[in-house]
C-alpha cells in the first residue's frame, strides 16, 4: 500500500489521540503481533502520525525491554507525540479495557463456573491453551534460534526448568552471562539478522513525525531527566506498596501481590509466555492464590480478551484476593476487584518507567553487540521455557488422574487440531478458541 498525499498531516490534538488509544484498547486482539499490526495500519499507513522508519525504530527499542512490547510501543508513540501525559494516557487506555473485561469474566468464572454451559466451553478451551503455547514457542523460535549456540541455550533452559526446577530468574541471569561470553567468542552467532531494510520500506506519504523530523526537546536524553523519572517511578511504587502494607498488612495477599508482580514485570523478556512459569511458581506453588487448573483457565480467558496476554495477572489477582477473602467473606467481589487492580498496577508500572525514562539511552546502544548478545541469549532461553510451560499445561489438561495411563484422549485430539490450525493453517487465535469451545460443549453434551 502506498499513499502519495504530498501534505503532512495536521497536528494531532490530545483529544483525538485519547479517542484513538481508547478505541485501540477495545480492539487489540491477536497478541502482540496483531496489536503491533493494528497500530502500524492505523498510525503509519492511514493517519500518518509517525513514519515507517520511526515506528520500527521505536519497536526495536521496545523489543529490548522486559514487559509487553505492544503496550510499550503505544506508550512510546503517545509520549513522543504528547510528552509524558500522552504516554501515560496511551498506555493506560491500552490496558484499561482489558482489565475491565477480565474483572467481569473472572467474576463469572468464580460465581458460575460450575454451570454445565460454562464448564463445557472451558473443557474445549483448556486443550487450546496447550496449542497456543506451543505455537508461540514455534513462532519465537523461528525468529530467535539463528544458530547452534542459541538452539543449545533453548534446550538447556528447557531441561533446567522442566527437569531440574531451576527458578526462572536464575535461567535469565545465566543466559545473559552466557550471551556476554558468546558475544565475545562467536559474535556471528549473536548478531542480529535485519529483516527490514531501509530501501524496502514503503512510502505512505509525509508523516507528522517523519524520518527527518527533529527529536522533540522532551525526547532528548538527559541524565537529570533519567534520574527524575526513574526516581519518581520508584517512589510511586514504594508509596503504593506501603499504603497497602499499612492498611492490609505487609504479609497480606495484596501486599504480597504488589511485590511479586513488580518482580515479575522485570522478568518478562520475550513476552508473557516467558514469564508465566515464574508467575505460576509464585501464584500457585508459593502463595497458593489459585490452583493449577485455575491457572490454565485464566490463560484461556486471557487469550479471548483484548490487550496484552500478561493481563492474566489481573485474573490471578482477582482469584487470589477472592479466595483469600481479603475484605472478609461478605466482600469477595470487592476483594477480587482490588486484587486485579493491584496486580495490574504493579505489573505495568515498570513499563511506563522504562519508556518515559530510558528511550534515548537504549536507542543509542541497541546495535551494540555488548547489549544485543545477552538479550539474544535470553530470548533463546525463553523458547525452552515456553516449551516447558506447554508440557506443564499438557500434564494438567490431558491427565485424568495421577495414574500415568489415564489420559483424556478427546482433549488430546482437540489440542492436536488446534495446533494444526494455528501452525499449519495460520488460523486466528480467537477463531480457534471459539471452535474448540463449541467442540467442548458438544463433547460435554454427548457425555
Amino acid at each position: 500500500m502506498t499513499t502519495n498525499s504530498p501534505r503532512r498531516p495536521a497536528a494531532v490534538s490530545m483529544g483525538a489521540a485519547f479517542r484513538y488509544w481508547l478505541k485501540l484498547g477495545f480492539i487489540s486482539f491477536g497478541g502482540p503481533a496483531g496489536q503491533i499490526a493494528l497500530m502500524h495500519a492505523e498510525l503509519v499507513e492511514r493517519r500518518r502520525w509517525i513514519s515507517e522508519h520511526r515506528f520500527l525504530h521505536a519497536l526495536n527499542y521496545c523489543m529490548l525491554l522486559p514487559g509487553p512490547e505492544a503496550t510499550q510501543l503505544a506508550i512510546y508513540i503517545g509520549w513522543l507525540m504528547h510528552r509524558t501525559a500522552g504516554g501515560i494516557i496511551a498506555g493506560s487506555l491500552f490496558v484499561l479495557p482489558s482489565l475491565l473485561v477480565l474483572i467481569g469474566l473472572s467474576w463469572i468464572y468464580l460465581a458460575f463456573g460450575q454451570l454445565p454451559l460454562i464448564a463445557g466451553a472451558l473443557y474445549g478451551i483448556k486443550p487450546t491453551v496447550v496449542a497456543i503455547v506451543l505455537a508461540a514457542a514455534w513462532r519465537i523460535g523461528l525468529r530467535t534460534l539463528n544458530g547452534s549456540w542459541l538452539i543449545a541455550l533453548a534446550v538447556a533452559a528447557f531441561v533446567a526448568i522442566a527437569a531440574l526446577h531451576v527458578p526462572f530468574p536464575v535461567i535469565v541471569i545465566g543466559a545473559a552471562v552466557l550471551g556476554m561470553i558468546g558475544g565475545r567468542i562467536v559474535p556471528a552467532q549473536f548478531s542480529h539478522r535485519t529483516t527490514h531494510a531501509a530501501a524496502s520500506m514503503p512510502s505512505f506519504g509525509p508523516a507528522l513525525i517523519d524520518d527527518d523530523t527533529p527529536t522533540p526537546p522532551h525526547a532528548r536524553f538527559s541524565w537529570m531527566r533519567l534520574a527524575i523519572v526513574v526516581g519518581s517511578g520508584i517512589v510511586l511504587c514504594a508509596i503504593a506498596w506501603v499504603l497497602i502494607a499499612v492498611r492490609y498488612g505487609a504479609t497480606g495477599p495484596l501486599a504480597q501481590m504488589g511485590w511479586f508482580f513488580t518482580k515479575a514485570a522485570l522478568m518478562t523478556f520475550g513476552g508473557a509466555y516467558a514469564v508465566l512459569p515464574y508467575v505460576y511458581q509464585g501464584a500457585v506453588e508459593t502463595y497458593h492464590w489459585l490452583t493449577p487448573a485455575q491457572m490454565v483457565d485464566g490463560l484461556a480467558l486471557g487469550e479471548t480478551t483484548p490487550g496484552p496476554l500478561i493481563m492474566i495477572v489481573s485474573f490471578i489477582g482477582f482469584v487470589g484476593a477472592w479466595s483469600k477473602s481479603v475484605f472478609g467473606p461478605d466482600s469477595v467481589l470487592l476483594a477480587g476487584v482490588a486484587g486485579a487492580c493491584v496486580a495490574t498496577f504493579f505489573t505495568f508500572l515498570p513499563s511506563f518507567v522504562f519508556i518515559l525514562a530510558g528511550g534515548p539511552l537504549v536507542e543509542s546502544t541497541r546495535s551494540d553487540i555488548r547489549l544485543s548478545a545477552p538479550l539474544m541469549a535470553i530470548s533463546a532461553a525463553v523458547v525452552g521455557v515456553i516449551v516447558s510451560l506447554a508440557v506443564f499445561f499438557a500434564e494438567h489438561v490431558f491427565r485424568l488422574t495421577e495414574d500415568v495411563r489415564s489420559w483424556d484422549w478427546l482433549a488430546i485430539v482437540i489440542a492436536a487440531a488446534a495446533t494444526l490450525a494455528l501452525m499449519r493453517f495460520k488460523t486466528g487465535t480467537i477463531k480457534v478458541i471459539l471452535a474448540c469451545a463449541l467442540a467442548g460443549l458438544v463433547v460435554s453434551y454427548l457425555r
